[in-house]
């Protein structure tokens, strides 16, 4: 029992139609998304510029703290690098 060509072609353009009206619910979710994660990024910048800002001198000293850790830990990679 299968279907006449005119019950076929209805099917086929009902099925066409559902295909289409999904891919647009994807994209308004996709788009909804992006603008949810382009807000949130704008929000933690402006949080990390504000922190920068009101906490310079807390900043400068772990700054300075790193300084000779970071010396320390190249002349290490140096020399493993030098002794092969």
């Amino acid at each position: 029992m299968g279907l006449d060509p005119p019950q076929m072609e209805e099917q086929t353009k009902l099925k066409e139609v559902f295909d289409m009206a999904e891919e647009a619910k994807q994209e308004g979710k996709n788009m909804l998304s992006m603008l949810f994660k382009l807000v949130l990024g704008l929000v933690f910048l402006a949080l990390g510029i504000l922190a920068v800002i009101v906490w310079f001198e807390s900043l400068k000293t772990v700054f300075k703290g790193c300084v000779g850790l970071f010396l320390l830990l190249a002349g290490m990679i140096t020399l493993a690098i030098a002794k092969e």
